[in-house]
């Protein structure tokens, strides 16, 4: 009986697998708008992603090198990003040729026609224009293959050119044999230390008539930082060249054996029937029945869509190059890489935990490694460098969902050792978000999202915790997982920022600034995914909550602020194109109010997936954007992950069935319980208790004038007005003063002093953190008359900004510099009286990659009338422009003394950035803080 059954499911798997799926995929969904993918030859997971690039100038829309606007194709590369908003990428680039052999990208390139270009799961086909050659793609984990057929009889070239798209750090090329070759490449880009080599194999013999190596050309070896090849050879008409690249990231060896287990074959049609079968097992772990064809497309190529990363990134025997650029073997598990994680943890790992739980625990098994070789789990990390990119510490999200959900494979107190490890951290804010529970203007750029994300991420360890049965740690993390309560405006519902102890205004919930990222305050304002409930609490209840999430659907469609274009896709201010609004309309489930949740749901199914070019409504983002799609087409969502359950709305689908690894099959119908929904696939996963945990009480307002002239009141607001507040001030009469201490607030007090105020409030004997003000007397009572219009996200307060003594660090994003775009800086400082003036200087900032020069140079003037001035000194700027270090210049000098009582300070802005500037033609910005007379 027992070997009857295993006979039958292994007949119900094969039934499964050898179902067509892959007919449906269309890979050029989001190769149009801003969903920056790529229509080139993958398989799932795979190293290789082999595309065409129609874009070689770092633009937004080109990150995955390739939109379908173009109509140049300038060659065909191995390793492409996925709906990514930075570029990089573009590795071991080929192109065929004819004629006399070129080395210039626009002599190379060739124009192309979308009538002769397809694309499938695991192949791409374009035919060349200018000398009408047919290009066919497929691809293994790690071999691309390449079909080359010339359409005419004469000298076919093939072009390797090494510094196609991103910065070339080193590349060499060995020339083993006629038909084979070695490549390295080390670049720069958003990788900023990326290895990758290649072993290239020709059908037929080639050979080198054309190079560019600016370093060594001897003995069959070039080298350089500029270095391209071009390779030739006499065809008939007709005639093909099979052209085989293996890749690996760690060395020459690693290539040579990644080629000869998976590039022997010479059969393309074989290989590319290999690329489907692959396809169509990953696709068939989800069924979905239609009659509308566009829908199993846009269904079917989102699958696609989350199978194409994260990529694998060992070589066929283990090894792998880690985080420390060390060498090392992965045992028992799969080494990946590129983990978009501040979008990924929300919908593309939590359908992997249902559908790949074998994958899920290798993931988790790197981001463990990748701590050991590293110092920290993953951010956004792309081929064994950290970027950085984006915030929190999601990695820990992946973990605490893998936990919670049951999923084995991995060591549990390992990875929750490198969970805490990323939380104890003192970078990107932690070291305030630790000491006073959350992050202020003053502290960290985006602190709102960075406080409320991190809040959550501290919930996840929580959960990891209690599973593990570490109590205090779990107390511990769970009161910090309730530090958004700080940030909580009670008066209004918006998470709002807060600079020097008070929010900060004036506040706008549209405005798109630096306190939060890639969003505004409607898009963060919802996420407590951790304490909805609490939430729900603070707002009143569930249906002054209800009218809140109503609020973001019917506000008006347009932010204020800086131009985003990440946030696409609006439904009044709710943004489908960016992930901080992917959960929200799954908010109404909380406030019993399904209908409102199945409204929205099917409304963005229905309008902002589209089988076209354009068919997704924002960037791809490494899955996520198709992750929600596929989830909520079968009606579950995780707004929590690391809880094991869904929130649910109506399938999209008449009927869904998910094969999982288990063997089992779940059905899904548009009659499916909610009950069934909430808990699919992990009905069986075991519960675990909560503990207690402290609550936390939220830090009180402290408000009055940051800079003063005589007198300020002071104000203490506490959060609830339960609390009970306590405070204590220094001015420079108590600098000595070791006595003070806090005492009971009553009213509001005056000041007359640079003063720091200290309050904290208490509740129930827990206290909150201390809020901390600095209280400014003038130190001056100068006048300034600004001949510049200041952009308005960079105001820094008002135009006494620039003389209130208040120096700004280099975290320009924290809102102490004054910005002017595209002008010339001019300042009137009216002293009031005449004064000898010995020295003046005057402050500037320098963040390239931001587009903040410095100054060309910065004049002196002095008046006695203000009318007429006398130019006292020039002073030139020596720092360059190309120079990508943050940094602050002083532009000071020593003048004869001069009597005078307005000096005029005048900053001659850079101009249009230049072609070497990612930003070329944009206007660029002068930065400026204090300017200090003497």
């Amino acid at each position: 009986m027992q070997k009857f059954l295993f006979i039958l499911l292994g007949l119900l798997s094969h039934n499964v697998f050898s179902q067509n799926y892959s007919q449906y995929v269309n890979p050029f969904i989001g190769t149009g708008g801003h969903g920056h993918t790529f229509p080139g030859a993958i398989v799932p997971f795979g190293m290789v992603q082999l595309s065409p690039d129609t874009r070689i100038d770092g633009s937004w829309d080109g990150c995955s090198g390739y939109h379908y606007s173009d109509s140049v194709i300038y060659g065909f590369s191995h390793t492409h990003l996925n709906g990514t908003g930075v570029s990089d990428y573009g590795d071991i680039m080929l192109m065929p040729t004819m004629g006399i052999a070129q080395l210039n990208p626009k002599e190379y390139s060739s124009e192309f026609s979308h009538k002769n270009e397809k694309a499938s799961a695991g192949f791409y086909s374009v035919k060349l224009d200018k000398h009408n050659i047919d290009v066919r793609l497929t691809a293994t984990k790690r071999v691309g293959y390449h079909e080359y057929t010339f359409n005419k009889a004469g000298v076919a070239n093939i072009i390797l050119d090494l510094n196609h798209r991103d910065k070339l750090l080193e590349g060499e090329v060995r020339i083993i044999n006629d038909k084979t070759i070695e490549v390295f490449r080390r670049s720069e880009a958003w990788a900023t230390n990326q290895y990758i080599y290649a072993r290239i194999e020709f059908s037929k013999p080639m050979k080198i008539v054309s190079t560019i190596a600016n370093g060594t050309q001897k003995n069959n070896f070039y080298s350089g930082t500029q270095l391209a090849l071009a390779f030739s050879s006499k065809v008939k008409k007709g005639e093909k060249i099979l052209v085989k690249v293996g890749l690996s990231p760690t060395d020459y060896d690693g290539a040579a054996k990644n080629f000869l287990a998976e590039g022997k074959s010479n059969n393309f049609n074989e290989i590319q029937n290999k690329a489907v079968a692959d396809w169509n097992k990953e696709l068939s772990k989800i069924e979905v029945k239609s009659d509308e064809k566009n829908k199993l497309a846009i269904f079917y190529t989102a699958m696609y869509h989350v199978f194409t990363q994260p990529n694998i990134n060992m070589d066929v025997d283990g090894k792998y190059r880690g985080r420390d650029n060390k060498f090392y073997y992965a045992k028992d598990f799969n080494y990946y890489s590129v983990f978009s994680l501040w979008d990924t943890f929300r919908a593309a790992h939590p359908l992997m935990t249902l559908i790949d739980r074998k994958r899920t625990a290798d993931f988790i098994n790197t981001f463990i490694k990748q701590r050991e070789q590293g110092g920290r789990i993953p951010v956004w990390e792309l081929a064994s460098n950290e970027t950085e990119c984006m915030i929190g510490y999601h990695g820990v999200s992946v973990i605490a969902d893998a936990m919670a959900k049951g999923i084995t494979g991995f060591d549990y107190e390992k990875a929750y050792e490198a969970a805490k490890n990323s939380a104890m951290q003192d970078i990107f804010g932690l070291d305030a978000y630790k000491q006073k529970n959350y992050i202020s203007i003053d502290d960290e750029h985006e602190s709102v999202s960075k406080t409320l994300e991190y809040a959550y991420d501290d919930w996840c360890i929580a959960q990891m915790a209690k599973i593990l049965g570490k109590k205090e740690d779990y107390q511990y993390f769970m009161k910090r997982s309730q530090n958004w309560k700080n940030l909580y405006n009670p008066n209004n519902g918006f998470m709002q920022a807060r600079k020097n102890g008070n929010w900060y205004e004036p506040f706008d919930p549209r405005e798109v600034n630096n306190n939060y990222t890639e969003g505004n305050s409607w898009h963060y304002s919802y996420f407590v995914p951790q304490d909805i409930p609490g939430l729900i609490e603070a707002h009143g209840g569930k249906e002054k909550f209800e009218q809140f999430i109503d609020g973001i659907f019917s506000a008006p469609d347009k932010t204020t602020g800086r131009e985003q274009v990440d946030i696409t896709g609006l439904i009044g201010q709710y943004a489908q194109g960016n992930e901080p609004s992917h959960h929200i309309a799954y908010l109404y489930n909380y406030v019993d109010k399904p209908e409102k949740t199945n409204e929205k749901i099917k409304y963005i199914l229905d309008n902002f997936y589209k089988n076209s070019p354009d068919g997704l409504i924002g960037n791809e983002d490494c899955g996520q954007m198709s992750a929600w799609y596929i989830l909520s087409a079968m009606g579950i969502y995780a707004v929590t992950p690391g809880l094991p359950e869904w929130q649910t709305t109506t399938p999209y689908f008449d009927e869904i069935k998910i094969h999982l690894e288990d063997g089992t099959t779940k059905t899904i119908t548009k009659n499916t319980s909610k009950n069934e929904l909430k808990y699919l696939g992990f009905e069986n996963v075991k519960a675990f208790k909560d503990l207690k945990y402290p609550q936390q009480t939220a830090s009180p307002i402290i408000a009055a004038d940051r800079l003063f002239d005589f007198t300020s009141q002071v104000k203490i607001t506490p959060l609830n007005e339960k609390d009970k507040i306590y405070y204590m001030t220094r001015d420079e009469d108590d600098k000595t003063s070791k006595d003070k201490s806090f005492k009971s607030y009553k009213n509001p007090f005056t000041i007359s002093k640079t003063t720091q105020v200290y309050a904290y409030a208490e509740r129930n004997g827990e206290k909150s953190g201390i809020t901390t003000s600095n209280f400014n007397k003038r130190p001056n009572h100068w006048d300034v008359t600004i001949n510049a219009n200041v952009h308005p996200q960079y105001t820094a307060g008002g135009k006494l900004a620039i003389i209130d003594g208040i120096n700004g660090d280099v975290n320009w994003r924290k809102g102490e510099w004054q910005g002017y775009q595209g002008q010339t800086f001019e300042a009137v400082i009216d002293l009031l009286s005449p004064q000898q003036i010995s020295h003046i200087s005057s402050t500037y900032l320098q963040d390239s990659r931001a587009w903040i020069l410095m100054p060309k140079k910065v004049e002196y003037y002095a008046s006695m009338d203000g009318k007429t001035f006398i130019l006292l000194k020039n002073v030139e700027n020596n720092i360059d422009p190309k120079d990508e270090k943050v940094q602050i210049k002083d532009f000071s000098t020593d003048i004869l003394p001069t009597e005078a009582q307005f000096i005029k300070v005048k900053a001659y802005h850079y101009g249009k950035l230049p072609e070497w500037h990612q930003g070329a033609g944009g206007e660029a910005y002068i930065f400026v803080d204090e300017i200090s007379v003497k």
